[in-house]
């Protein structure tokens, strides 16, 4: 659940722009990812 609400700040991932799945599945892990080193370092 707070997953999702941190995921909800990044306007491209709320409204899905990209037309390949592989590409807006990376950019969900992208964001993963800094919202991870943001948090932790």
């Amino acid at each position: 659940e707070r997953t999702n609400a941190w995921l909800q700040n990044w306007r491209k991932l709320v409204t899905r722009y990209e037309y390949l799945l592989e590409n807006f599945l990376a950019f969900v892990k992208l964001v993963c990812i800094m919202l991870l080193f943001k948090r932790y370092f």
